[in-house]
């Protein structure tokens, strides 16, 4: 297959289906991105708060990181560049696949310290009344979308790279007509 070839492949997907895919890639990627490029430069943002509020599963567990400057450190320091680096990833069709791994991971986290339950209550702002789904399970599950659908192989510099499985690392066997 020709690079030409590689490129323009549709995975049995219309044209539509694909922009559609790309769209919200790019999207959820600028979002993380943004979100960390916002903490990154707000010197006085911290996961302190959050993790102070969590009240589910593993609460009691969130409570004591929160309760901790050295841990809350190292949270504030990893989500930043998480998302960051998630985003920018996302972005540009870099290491797509990990990346959107890493970017479900992080959402469940969020999910698991602040779930929309009706019996807790937190102090932190929230854009609306939520019963069990937010907008961070909608974007969890949106990235999940983008996990199951080659994605990589659509957009970005992913397609650059020659990936196991990928018709550009397929090799002809020796003396077959080229």
């Amino acid at each position: 297959m020709t690079q030409s070839e590689a490129v323009t492949e549709d995975f049995g997907l219309s044209k539509w289906q694909r922009w559609t895919l790309v769209a919200l890639q790019i999207l959820i990627g600028w979002h993380f991105f943004y979100e960390g490029l916002a903490k990154l430069l707000n010197p006085y943002w911290s996961s302190a708060g959050y993790l102070g509020e969590a009240e589910w599963w593993l609460g009691g567990f969130f409570r004591d990181l929160a309760a901790s400057p050295s841990a809350v450190a190292v949270i504030d320091f990893l989500n930043i560049w998480g998302l960051t680096l998630i985003g920018l990833a996302l972005f540009l069709g870099l290491l797509t696949k990990p990346a959107l791994i890493a970017g479900m991971v992080l959402l469940l986290l969020y999910y698991i310290v602040a779930p929309p339950f009706p019996a807790y209550s937190y102090a932190m702002p929230v854009e609306g009344s939520y019963l069990v789904v937010n907008k961070v399970l909608i974007e969890f599950m949106a990235m999940g979308v983008l996990l199951v659908f080659p994605t990589h192989r659509l957009f970005g510099l992913d397609r650059l790279i020659p990936w196991p499985g990928s018709a550009k690392h397929q090799t002809k066997p020796e003396g077959a007509a080229q």
